[in-house]
């Protein structure tokens, strides 16, 4: 029998969903949830998650933030590139401009915290005029530039020699299969490879339901995306303050990427690493991700706060020239 998820991995009710085009039409599912007008936080998943992975930590902000998360293309309710073209850092980098210039309104910014692959998002677009406008910090979650495959702590340690290493990885990360239901032998084996070892069952149940929902075809590829993977040139232009999150178990993108992040940081905010945690932070250590988004979030809290009472103060003005909604509606019906 499978466990049952913690409560904390159900996301809230969402303040209001809806559908954003990226630069080359692909449709985005944006989620957002707490009060309008409170301070932003945008939220990047990684390679097979969902805006559902990050709902221990949404759970933990959406009482004092506005925070938005959405689904990478293919994942998620995103739907998939229809082939090869729709996927590559490119993408991935207007995707992330294209949700922050629709749900971060003209004068605010945001904190912008990515893990993983939306890490490398936030790496990738790095320079953007539109994403460094909107954007007042970063906080970077278990993470890498480049040199993924090279540097997976995922088999033994007598497989020494990085040609060896890639040669083996390929086939896994890289296969098209379903994985199909969650069960044992997956729980397993998910935890192995992105978990830390004290990792309760129930949180490993709600990742591996999360991992498992990714359609193959998509987690293939990103998978090849990601085996070439250099985002250094976008990490080198990121001005924002920016913090980096690492652990010590973490055996896909160990914390030897988050001090190469550190060490080209044009604004270096912090490298702080989570003993025995593995890959997936998010879920399995909520307190101490929201915590760290929430200390970033205090530095630059005259950043968030700058244009929201504009935005009011617009927002009165307009209401009190124009008909309510349902007025325009019953004119023009």
């Amino acid at each position: 029998m499978s466990p049952r998820i913690p409560v904390d991995c159900v996301l809230p009710d969402p303040a209001a969903v809806h559908t954003v085009r990226s630069a080359d039409g692909a449709e985005l599912n944006v989620e957002e949830y707490g009060p309008e007008g409170a301070p932003l936080i945008v939220l990047a998943h990684g390679w097979t998650c969902a805006t559902t992975f990050w709902a221990p930590v949404v759970n933990r902000l959406v009482a004092d933030f506005r925070v938005v998360a959405y689904d990478q293309r293919g994942h998620g309710r995103s739907p998939a590139p229809a082939d090869a073209s729709g996927y590559g850092t490119d993408k991935l980098a207007e995707d992330l401009e294209a949700v922050l210039v629709a749900t971060v309104p003209a004068g605010r910014r945001a904190v912008v915290a990515g893990h993983s692959m939306g890490g490398m998002t936030i790496m990738a677009a790095g320079g953007r005029p539109e994403v460094a406008d909107r954007t007042a910090a970063n906080v970077l979650f278990n993470t890498g530039a480049g040199d993924l495959v090279d540097e997976l702590l995922v088999l033994p340690p007598f497989v020494r020699g990085k040609g060896l290493r890639r040669f083996l990885s390929r086939p896994v990360l890289q296969s098209r299969l379903s994985l199909g239901p969650v069960n044992g032998v997956s729980r397993a084996a998910l935890k192995y490879a992105t978990m830390g070892p004290a990792t309760p069952a129930d949180r490993v149940e709600a990742c591996a339901q999360v991992v498992h929902a990714c359609p193959g075809k998509v987690r293939y590829g990103w998978a090849v995306v990601l085996d070439v993977l250099d985002v250094y040139a976008g990490l080198a232009r990121i001005t924002a303050p920016t913090a980096v999150v690492t652990s010590s178990n973490d055996k896909l993108t160990p914390p030897v990427h988050s001090r190469r992040i550190v060490d080209a940081l044009a604004d270096s905010r912090g490298l702080l690493e989570l003993a025995g945690a593995g890959h997936m932070s998010p879920i399995e250590r909520p307190a101490e991700v929201a915590g760290e988004i929430r200390r970033i979030a205090a530095l630059v809290a005259d950043d968030l706060s700058a244009g929201v009472a504009i935005s009011a103060a617009e927002s009165s003005a307009v209401s009190s020239r124009v008909p309510s909604q349902s007025a325009v509606v019953e004119e023009t019906a």
